[in-house]
């Protein structure tokens, strides 16, 4: 096993705010990080040692990024996985670039997930308007078409009813892969977020209910509300979906809970996650601090809660601008990304309260 010791530089691809939270936990550490990102001015190059500022496949931006970091790790799954191939010929890449490229393909994603005994909503691939067609003859409407790649926060789909133009709803997703969902009457939402060492070893925070409103999540709430069965269960999941992966990192598994008490599995995200947000002052180790431990190769924390419960509420466009009125809740904590400009739906911090 290798250990990324303190003093090193951890190299983040991607440039936003759960980078920055990352690049803030590993300088705790005694840790230097070094972004790739398109974005100038970004969130986490604000706050890291160093950037590149350039696509993440060109390669002489490649070939200076890797030239100045120790291990290599990504903030979110929108990268060119063959990009990430490339620098883990060169640095470890934790978690593996195999893990991005199962994870940033919903058509390699649900496979892999369904694979290993993890049910999901039942799903088919669709590459064509013919797939279409036959997809919604086996899973009926309402259904919701995704794209394969590259869709998050409620980008890239569309939800079909009997009425749909199913031309125009193909058209409007501008690809050729995609995946045909069945509608789940599901009770309630729920996230778990598990680290895994590259000694295997685990430990998993505490599963949390989950809100969303149109289509981005707005707000969580720790532990879930559930039975002692169901969060073991989630936990057992994350589990075994982290060690059929041979994640080293962080993996998020977000999860429907169905009104028999059944556990389907929506996404997986192998990084930081926005459901995670909570711990941060929730949790004696934090996700971000977290993560850093797992790709350094350092000792799994303590996932245990500060307090008895947490709640932590997106604050999404111009929400961000109530910062005085949370500033003035004593028990409030509030996290800002430092992004220049609002936009309706954008992430632009969060603020968390914590039940002693």
């Amino acid at each position: 096993m290798t250990v990324i010791g303190p003093g090193s530089t951890i190299g983040i691809v991607g440039g936003g705010q759960l980078g920055r939270m990352a690049a803030l936990a590993a300088a705790r550490l005694g840790y230097d990080c070094h972004i790739l990102t398109p974005e100038r001015d970004s969130p986490a190059a604000r706050v890291a040692a160093g950037a590149v500022v350039a696509p993440y496949n060109d390669p002489a931006a490649l070939a200076a990024f890797v030239d100045a970091v120790d291990v290599v790790t990504f903030e979110f799954e929108n990268v060119p996985a063959r990009a990430v191939a490339w620098l883990a010929e060169r640095r470890p890449v934790r978690p593996g670039w195999r893990v991005l490229e199962t994870t940033q393909d919903r058509i390699l994603e649900k496979t892999f997930l369904n694979d290993v005994g993890i049910e999901t909503a039942p799903w088919r691939p669709v590459r064509g308007p013919d797939d279409l067609h036959a997809a919604l003859t086996d899973l009926g409407t309402p259904a919701i078409l995704k794209t394969a790649r590259f869709g998050y926060d409620g980008k890239g789909q569309v939800r079909l009813t009997p009425d749909s133009d199913l031309a125009a709803a193909w058209a409007a997703l501008c690809t050729n892969d995609a995946v045909l969902e069945g509608v789940v009457d599901f009770a309630t939402e729920a996230a778990v977020i598990v680290a895994r060492g590259p000694d295997g070893a685990m430990a998993v925070h505490d599963p949390v209910r989950t809100v969303h409103v149109d289509h981005i999540l707005d707000r969580v709430e720790a532990p879930a509300p559930l039975p002692a069965p169901i969060l073991d269960q989630a936990r057992t999941l994350a589990r075994r979906a982290a060690e059929a992966l041979d994640l080293v990192g962080l993996l998020a598994l977000e999860l429907f809970v169905t009104r028999d008490g059944r556990l389907l599995a929506n996404e997986m995200a192998p990084r930081p996650h926005n459901s995670g947000h909570w711990t941060l002052d929730g949790c004696v180790t934090d996700q971000f601090e977290q993560f850093i431990r797992a790709v350094c190769g350092l000792p799994l924390g303590a996932v245990a809660m500060r307090g008895r419960a947490a709640r932590m509420k997106n604050l999404l466009g111009d929400e961000a601008e109530t910062w005085a009125t949370l500033l003035a809740d004593p028990t409030a904590k509030l996290h800002l990304y430092g992004k220049r400009e609002a936009r309706a739906g954008r992430k632009m911090g969060h603020v968390t309260w914590v039940d002693e």
